[in-house]
């Protein structure tokens, strides 16, 4: 996060007063304490600056970085001096405390620090700005967000955000109307409008918002990503290795041009000399292997609790080239991981799942992780995946030995947690035919035939 925040300052982003905030507190917690007072200094003059009319509204949040930072400090008359400022500021709003008050300025700032932290605080961050819009709905800032916390939460399957993921593509024209320059609007909307096939206008709005912003990294990955999406691998790589020589540290930059080099290994096994040792073909695969492989890894290493989608990558591209040490220890390492997106969980599980199954050809470590993944509380497609593949291999072990108690008792978990109450207790009755002694299938056949009984759902 601190390389991310240091590369958005020195590119000479929009919000430079924010980096220097998240700077200070990034700072701050790793015991930079004289360093993070500097960098609140650099928000206060460029807030003084680029906000003289709103100072007061702005500089809420910084303020109270201030007090937060001198207190960590034991510097604790220069802290009580900042809350003093900031019980000054807040007399001003009718409905503040002592010394924050919930105007717009504050949740959209608090927005745009959650949505830089990590994807389980993207719903926060997205009430945030609907909360900073209600009073402030012409803001170019929180409409921003607003759209960029939509868009976010539409790419996760099991979100109500992505029932309707066109509400992102009309909060970033939102955004163009109030600014028709904005570029990373331009880019955001774009991929939104090539998802749903609306090539020729998507294509204009890259084109333009690279004329509009020659040096913005975040521009730059985007339109890298469309023409990626697009097919155009040569073009995406030369963007983002471009944009690379502006942020060399940039795990997002490193993590697309994988994709890119992955696409390229895809479209090459299809070709057969690509498995004959000594033709061309065979090198020029082992080669870009292994600048997928580097690049993963650059994206993912510093952010080993965050970037999950790179590691899931990494894994993949080492399965492809049977490098099983390495997918294991991958796996094993995401396995571990808390507190993650439920829908990042489920895809952890479906991977390593499917890893068991094709590549170690382990039907029963497969159900394990399936079954992991089924039992993470969320309606998504990663949860419908691992439905299915443990649905598939229970009923080739039941045709393959109709008497497997085991099969029959996977049955009688899937149907459970898929709240089919009467295929549950069919499947585990079957099981327990078969191995009466079993008292995981007995807990479990009880358990469901009392809440039949409590719920009447169906007569005994």
């Amino acid at each position: 996060m601190k390389q991310r925040l240091e590369d958005s300052i020195q590119t000479g982003g929009t919000y430079k007063a924010r980096s220097y905030n998240h700077l200070a507190f990034v700072n701050c917690l790793q015991g930079n304490c004289e360093e993070a007072i500097q960098n609140l200094k650099e928000a206060e003059k460029i807030l003084m600056e680029n906000h003289e009319d709103q100072f007061d509204e702005r500089i809420i949040v910084t303020y109270g970085n201030y007090a937060w930072v001198y207190y960590h400090m034991g510097q604790l008359t220069e802290a009580q001096s900042y809350l003093d400022k900031l019980e000054r500021i807040c007399k001003q709003f009718p409905d503040a405390s002592r010394y924050t008050a919930m105007i717009p300025e504050v949740s959209g700032e608090k927005g745009w620090s959650l949505l830089t932290s990590a994807a389980q605080y993207y719903e926060d961050a997205k009430e945030c700005f609907k909360k900073a819009l209600e009073d402030d709905p012409d803001n170019t800032e929180w409409n921003l967000g607003y759209a960029t916390a939509l868009s976010r939460l539409e790419t996760f399957s099991g979100t109500p955000e992505n029932c309707e993921p066109t509400k992102s593509m009309k909060q970033f024209r939102r955004v163009l109307e109030l600014d028709p320059d904005h570029g990373e609007a331009m880019v955001l909307l774009a991929l939104k409008l090539q998802q749903s096939n609306q090539s020729e206008e998507a294509i204009e709005l890259v084109e333009k918002a690279l004329l509009k912003s020659p040096n913005l990294p975040y521009v730059h990955c985007y339109a890298a990503k469309f023409y990626r999406l697009k097919g155009d691998m040569e073009k995406a790589v030369k963007l983002l290795k471009k944009t690379l020589e502006m942020t060399p540290h940039s795990t997002i930059l490193h993590h697309q041009i994988g994709l890119c080099y992955r696409k390229q290994v895809l479209s090459l096994i299809k070709n057969p000399r690509s498995k004959r040792p000594g033709d061309p073909a065979f090198q020029q695969r082992a080669e870009l292997i292994e600048l997928c492989k580097d690049h993963f890894k650059k994206a993912f290493e510093p952010r080993p609790l965050t970037f999950i989608r790179a590691q899931l990558d990494f894994a993949r591209i080492c399965s492809l080239n049977e490098e099983y040490e390495n997918v294991e220890e991958t796996y094993n390492n995401l396995l571990r991981l808390e507190g993650i997106r439920p829908e990042n969980k489920q895809e952890i599980c479906l991977d390593v799942g499917l890893f068991e199954l094709q590549e170690k050809k382990s039907e029963a470590n497969a159900i394990i992780h399936f079954l992991e993944g089924m039992k993470v509380d969320c309606n998504s497609v990663e949860r419908k995946k691992c439905r299915d593949n443990m649905k598939s291999i229970s009923e080739r072990q039941i045709r393959r030995n109709p008497r497997d108690s085991k099969a029959h008792g996977v049955l009688g978990l899937m149907h459970q947690l898929d709240g089919k109450k009467r295929e549950a207790v069919e499947s585990f009755e079957k099981a327990l035919e078969l191995d009466p002694d079993n008292e995981e299938y007995l807990s479990a056949l009880c358990e469901l035939r009392l809440s039949i009984s409590v719920n009447n759902d169906f007569p005994n």
